[in-house]
């Protein structure tokens, strides 16, 4: 298949190793990966707020970029955006009175899977070892985000995949199901609330012993893993995509984890 990655804006701007591990996993399936040209925000941030229509010329530009591109299905490493794309760009556009938009958006967030949908629902994908070749032999605990979890009901998708990875080593979350506190512009609401509830998940965290706290959004992962920076954690954040496209001969390596390097079998 011809696959458009869409990447989600806070991938492309500060963690696109993510975008690139998202690619190597499609690629290494057999599938062609494509970048729609013009892609940006979802519109999540301005939804959330209240900015509905704010948020109208963000879903036009979606739309937009993904009409143009030729492609059979879109994949993207975030269950929080691609929720937002199903639930919140038709909305958008009808409560603008642009019915016709919110056809075209249902339609391509229709078509637009988080990767672990994809992995699990369209590639059948049960043993990531086996399958995909995964092997990451480290001890990590796993954070479902918000969104994913609870808008977009990824159930035990991304566990599932993380448990069968080879080498690796997971460790129980206590009270994963807890909000991490980022909630997009919730953190910058409400910085005193944000924090306290990110803290109590990093203390979860560290509980568990574990070397890495891993999942499906980035955006979880950039509010944990930044109070952990801050208080001075050896324990680090690694997005799922990542793990899913470490193997034997090209593992995830932690000295160059945070330079932006293409897998061999990519290149």
């Amino acid at each position: 298949m011809k696959i458009a990655l869409f990447a989600t804006c806070i991938v492309d701007a500060m963690y696109p190793r993510v975008a690139l591990a998202t690619a190597n996993i499609l690629e290494r399936l057999g599938h062609e990966v494509i970048f729609p040209e013009g892609q940006a925000c979802c519109s999540q941030m301005h939804v959330n707020s209240g900015y509905l229509k704010d948020a109208l010329p963000v879903v036009r530009n979606h739309v937009s970029a993904f009409s143009k591109a030729d492609y059979d299905i879109a994949v993207a490493p975030s269950g929080s955006c691609v929720a937002s794309l199903r639930h919140q760009q038709p909305m958008v556009a009808n409560k603008n009175g642009d019915r016709k938009l919110a056809e075209r958006a249902a339609d391509i967030a229709g078509n637009t899977y988080e990767l672990s949908q994809f992995l699990r629902d369209i590639e059948g994908i049960t043993n990531a070892a086996e399958q995909l070749g995964s092997y990451f032999p480290h001890t990590v605990t796993y954070h479902p985000s918000c969104h994913g979890m609870r808008l977009l009901r990824l159930g035990s998708r991304q566990p599932d995949l993380l448990e069968t990875v080879g080498g690796i080593n997971v460790v129980e979350l206590p009270d994963k199901e807890e909000c991490c506190g980022f909630g997009g512009t919730f953190s910058i609401k409400d910085p005193g609330v944000s924090g306290a509830m990110g803290e109590q998940k990093v203390r979860n965290i560290e509980s568990t012993g574990a070397e890495m706290c891993t999942g499906g959004d980035a955006s979880c992962l950039m509010h944990i893993g930044g109070i952990l920076h801050r208080q001075g954690s050896t324990t680090r954040t690694l997005h799922l995509a990542e793990i899913l496209a470490s193997t034997r001969d090209n593992p995830w390596n932690p000295d160059t984890a945070d330079e932006l390097s293409i897998p061999q079998e990519a290149k």
